[in-house]
């Protein structure tokens, strides 16, 4: 809870003291530390800017305060790899130090400790050893030999050692470390955890493979203990920033395990735990808060719960309505403003989560088993940097991304493999979706292909079961597992039950017995040209079927977007669709033409099944609106959605859930009541779905989004995730409108006999294959069922 505390103090000091007071950038300063200790960088570097700024100006330029922001600011482009700019301010750093402290003061100490561990990254290790020596014998004369300073020295030394291979020398300089850290910091700092890892790490070097284990299973916990805390109480983006921050030991615990310990069970037993306590983290997370606070709503919870729901439509409209008649400058501005209104409301709500906050379930490998149905297999992909702790330079310890396995079962040791190097098998992955998504007709090398490098090593892990539960990672995320072909030119559908996962975490909170507030609700056939019903009536049972109107076939065409002019034209196979569902499902709502707007899906609350027949689309290349000119920055990343001039990178590209999302009635005029008429998936995580069985999107590329490492899809799928439905349903290219239509009558209508929302979508499959009109996996392998597989009662 430090954030609230050092937000208050700021302001308070602004108001009373003026934004240009020394103790304003103290307060600023204190801030970006706790920003930069959740890998929230570009937040930190603006406040430590600020902060400097204060200080030169009203102290001057040579004063210690100042020396304290350059070193800041200085660690903060060290850890970015930014080494240049982190060694020129450092060198000032140290030179105000020593002039204006004397050469022995702990500051000074601080500066030759940090200049040291510049120098041994860049692999001049004479230098470092020298630069420690001095910081080591200052802070120990001066604060006592059993300081926490003195542990960062020591620490430092003893890495420095190690990557010039002197381990006899290093090791007891860490155990000293680690002795003073677990006397003054108390048992679960994360400065221990550090030490663990260190110790953990010569263990490996020395061959002693049990000691490792012990040690490293000791500082995942302690990891998991600050996880459950920080991850608690901040946004979604920084979530993901402070986990970023462990992904190096994630990292070193796999390499441990997949490159030194492979016949090693109990390491076996670790590496998968880690892997399932940090994998799909985030989304499990921010999943949680939500639903906590809807379980416990207060009217200050549902006042910050509509306010981030309003701006988050607000910052939504202003990204697709551009420019309009605003300066560059005021639009950055607006963007800008709303970009952190809705960072805080995040937090704020994160923080309120945590007061109705119950104990969770342990993410253990036995809990995630005893979840594992009789016949199954959870299959956990992972894609991971391979560690060498006997490489050097340090430079040379991480090798190219690779893939791997782990196989676990209802009962038995897990099982793993390494499939190889990660560039490899995306090649193949793009391959095969390129095959797939243009309706290829020579596709056989390809899903052959990835098959042989992807799945055949698995499959002489799994035996005889016959229900896959994937939980994808990186570009996996993006195919179809059911269109690979085996040895056998089987395809998998034809073999197994695939059902797909974020994590095998998952599998804790899938049964859980959550009740309904309305019954299935069904849009299809927006009216994408005139502007949308401005109704905000409840939804009801008052919409025709004989109003979704006759179109003939001729008319059908795709449901996808042409992305450079955003403008959608009808669905005539979303009308016979709808027609043909409705009847299945007891007392749908239907909501078509004017009456399919964002307000009225806004207003959903909890329906059983929640079905969607429009236009989808996943924009790959829009660009990041940057914020105002800010003279403290050098460079902004962009300049506005009109006036960029360079190419978009996935450093400048837009937040991925402003990217993807659904086209309702009035989109085309981008007019709909007090809406746009588009439903990004920034707005679609607001819905309250608490309890909703099965979300389908029957429109295209549903399933797409940016892929995280560790963190699966951003884009419609993790927002309809976040509003809470168990399950959903989603395409992964652009779907042909009637083979979309005869997939879900067949869909639903198995689903209306008790069939299982997995295997119904495999029976449904295997049917269309052997229709002449839709046996190409481009009609029956588009979509793919994430999350709850089980039937859903009551239809």
């Amino acid at each position: 809870m430090a954030e609230p505390l050092y937000q208050r103090a700021l302001q308070i000091r602004e108001a009373v003291l003026g934004e240009s007071h020394p103790d304003v950038a103290n307060s600023l300063n204190n801030l970006a530390f706790l920003y930069q200790n959740q890998g929230n960088y570009s937040a930190a570097e603006s406040l430590h800017q600020r902060a400097l700024q204060i200080r030169e100006t009203a102290l001057g330029e040579n004063y210690p305060d100042v020396a304290n922001s350059l070193n800041n600011l200085a660690e903060l482009y060290r850890v970015q790899d930014d080494s240049d700019t982190a060694e020129s301010l450092h060198q000032r750093a140290l030179q105000i130090r020593e002039t204006t402290l004397g050469e022995n003061h702990p500051d000074v100490a601080a500066s030759l400790n940090n200049l040291a561990l510049l120098y041994q990254n860049q692999g001049d290790y004479e230098a470092a050893e020298s630069l420690y020596q001095r910081s080591f014998k200052i802070v120990e004369t001066i604060l006592g030999e059993n300081h926490p300073d003195v542990a960062v020295s020591l620490n430092n030394l003893a890495s420095l050692y190690q990557d010039q291979t002197d381990y006899g020398v290093a090791e007891p300089l860490y155990q000293r470390a680690l002795q003073i850290r677990e006397t003054t910091l108390g048992e679960n700092h994360p400065d221990i955890a550090a030490s663990l890892n260190n110790l953990a790490l010569l263990s490996w070097i020395a061959g002693d493979l049990t000691q490792a284990n012990t040690l490293f299973n000791q500082s995942i916990d302690i990891e998991e203990t600050n996880l459950a805390l920080n991850l608690a109480i901040v946004s979604e983006a920084r979530k993901r920033a402070y986990l970023v921050n462990l992904q190096s030991t994630t990292y070193k615990i796999l390499s441990f395990h997949l490159q030194a310990a492979t016949g090693n069970p109990d390491v076996a037993q670790l590496a998968l735990t880690s892997l399932l306590q940090r994998k799909g983290r985030t989304l499990d997370i921010a999943t949680n808060e939500l639903q906590r606070l809807r379980q416990n709503l207060m009217s200050q919870d549902q006042t910050l719960l509509d306010e981030l729901t309003t701006t988050r439509t607000q910052l939504a409209t202003l990204i697709y309505g551009g420019l309009s008649d605003r300066t560059p400058e005021t639009y950055r501005t607006l963007i800008g403003d709303l970009r952190n209104q809705v960072e805080q409301l995040e937090n704020q709500l994160a923080q309120r989560s945590t007061e109705f906050r119950q104990e969770a379930q342990s993410v253990t490998v036995e809990a995630v088993q005893a979840q594992i149905p009789l016949e199954a297999a959870l299959i956990e992909f992972v894609r991971y940097k391979p560690f060498d702790p006997k490489a050097s330079p340090r430079s040379e310890q991480w090798d190219t991304p690779r893939y791997a396995a782990y196989v676990l079962f209802d009962q038995g040791e897990p099982k793993w493999v390494d499939l190889g190097e990660a560039a490899a098998i995306d090649q193949l992955v793009t391959d095969f979706r390129r095959d797939l998504a243009t309706h290829r007709q020579s596709i056989q090398s390809s899903v052959r292909e990835l098959d042989a490098a992807l799945m055949q090593p698995i499959r002489a892990l799994i035996g005889g079961q016959k229900h896959l539960l994937i939980s994808p990672d990186s570009e996996l995320n993006l195919i179809p597992f059911a269109a690979l072909v085996d040895e056998t030119d089987r395809y998998l559908v034809e073999t197994y039950q695939i059902t797909y996962l974020t994590s095998g975490r998952d599998l804790l909170k899938l049964q859980l017995d959550v009740s309904n507030q309305q019954g299935p609700v069904l849009f299809a056939d927006p009216d994408y040209d005139n502007p949308g019903s401005p109704d905000t009536l409840s939804i009801a049972t008052n919409f025709s079927l004989s109003s979704l109107g006759e179109e003939t076939k001729e008319k059908a065409g795709q449901r996808s977007v042409d992305l450079n002019s955003l403008q959608f034209g009808p669905l005539p196979g979303t009308a016979e669709e709808i027609s043909a569902i409705a009847p299945l499902l007891p007392n749908a709502s239907i909501l078509t033409g004017s009456q399919a707007t964002e307000n009225m899906l806004k207003q959903v609350q909890s329906p059983n099944i929640l079905h969607i027949a429009t236009h989808g689309f996943f924009l790959g290349d829009v660009p990041l609106v940057a914020p105002p000119a800010d003279p403290n920055r050098a460079t902004i990343l962009v300049e506005t959605l009109a006036l960029l001039a360079t190419p978009a990178t996935p450093s400048n590209l837009e937040n991925p859930l402003l990217r993807s999302g659904l086209a309702l009635a009035g989109f085309n005029p981008r007019q709909s009541g007090d809406e746009d008429g588009v439903l990004t998936a920034l707005e679609a995580s607001g819905l309250n779905l608490y309890g909703t069985k099965l979300v389908v999107l029957s429109a295209c590329e549903t399933g797409l989004g940016d892929v995280d490492n560790g963190e699966g899809v951003y884009g419609l799928r993790r927002a309809f995730t976040l509003a809470g439905a168990e399950s959903q349903l989603m395409s992964l290219w652009q779907v042909s409108d009637y083979g979309t239509s005869e997939f879900m009558q067949r869909y639903y209508q198995k689903l209306k006999d008790s069939m299982g929302r997995s295997e119904a979508m495999r029976q449904v499959q295997q049917e269309m294959m052997v229709d002449a009109a839709y046996s190409h996996p481009y009609y029956w392998a588009a979509f793919i069922l994430s999350g709850d597989w089980t039937p859903i009662e009551g239809l």
